[in-house]
């Protein structure tokens, strides 16, 4: 294995007919000590300028308390950021605690969040440490904000702005001190506009926003990332890969990653598993053997498109666990409100819908 490690830093930076070989991606590496002081920062992969934007927002909020709002959409990298925004902080000697708001039932949040007190509800025999307290001194991240149910929202908004809260069940007040940072792939302020997220707790949240460019902004960081992804699959599984096919890589470049960088990394970590040889070169999936070439469309011609789209898979229904705003990953009523504003109408057929738009109505 020590042959395996030290591999990609002995092969040199250079390009040839077959592929392209492996650098060591740590110089290449966006965020480091150089540029950033804390201890074990996380590894941010890319030198584009997008994310060197997002990084240079990273180095200016984090030696502040400032609450901090990283929007991005999924696969991203937020709680990477979060955790370098922590790292780079005076606060790094403290806890790092994550909660994840669309992981945990909403019954069970509140307990969750701010502890319990013994025999505060069914099944609470003993008394629970929320998150909150555990964050004392340190930060909190709060992963996908936007999921969190309304009535916690003036709770949060209540321990963000007086650091203090009670655990459930119980009636001694517990202060904490606490950064919050919070993360979300939902649009806020149209949640606000729908009454599923409360305003005085959005301007409370986006004190500092940050926003996280998804991967198709920064197609020079693809070869980077794959790289690295390439070498720790490869230190993982004991194999040799010493480059990447121009045409692996080619495919890899053309293709918008709807996934972002996690999708990147899951790939690659398939291929690196399939591979017979020392170059990495597929099997590539359908959709990355030829770049994608459509009509430049407007933001808002796409997503009346997918809209319409997906109502006529649903035969027009809306709501429901079938319905289009599930298949949407929406709330209905977020969905209804799109609608209204693209001009969709739900008692209308999808079908004649469709229509009408291609036909210029």
């Amino acid at each position: 294995m020590a042959e395996n490690a030290t591999w990609a830093m002995e092969s040199p930076a250079t390009s040839c007919s077959a592929n392209s070989q492996l650098e060591d991606p740590t110089s290449k590496t966006a965020l480091d000590n150089g540029e950033l002081t804390g201890s074990a920062l996380p590894r941010i992969v890319g030198n584009s300028d997008a994310l060197r934007r997002v990084l240079g927002m990273v180095r200016v909020v984090a030696p502040t308390d400032a609450t901090v709002l990283i929007n991005g959409e999924t696969g991203t990298g937020k709680e990477l950021i979060a955790e370098a925004i922590h790292k780079c902080s005076s606060r790094s000697i403290g806890p790092f605690v994550k909660v994840n708001c669309a992981a945990i039932p909403a019954g069970l949040l509140e307990s969750e969040l701010f502890g319990h007190e013994r025999g505060a509800y069914t099944g609470a025999v003993t008394r629970g440490v929320g998150r909150f307290e555990r964050a004392h001194k340190g930060t909190l991240f709060l992963d996908e904000i936007g999921d969190l149910p309304l009535e916690l929202q003036p709770k949060i908004l209540r321990v963000m702005q007086e650091r203090q809260f009670e655990r459930l069940g119980g009636t001694a007040t517990i202060h904490a001190d606490v950064r919050v940072i919070c993360a979300t792939h939902r649009n806020l302020a149209e949640m606000i506009e729908v009454r599923e997220f409360r305003a005085d707790l959005f301007y409370r949240l986006s004190v500092f926003p940050i926003e996280l460019p998804p991967l198709r902004q920064r197609p020079e960081d693809i070869r980077l990332l794959a790289e690295h992804f390439a070498m720790d699959y490869a230190a993982r599984t004991g194999k040799v890969i010493t480059g990447i096919s121009d045409d692996f890589m080619t495919a890899l470049a053309r293709y918008t990653w709807p996934g972002n960088v996690r999708e990147l990394q899951n790939f690659i970590e398939r291929s690196v598993i399939l591979s017979r040889g020392p170059v990495l070169s597929g099997p590539l999936p359908a959709h990355t053997c030829s770049p994608r070439v459509s009509a430049p469309v407007t933001l808002e011609e796409a997503e009346r498109s997918h809209i319409l789209h997906t109502l006529d898979q649903t035969a027009g229904v809306v709501g429901g666990p079938n319905g289009a705003a599930a298949r949407l990953g929406l709330p209905r009523t977020t969905l209804l409100s799109k609608m209204n504003r693209l001009g969709i109408y739900a008692f209308q057929n999808s079908r004649a819908m469709a229509g009408a738009v291609a036909a210029g109505a």
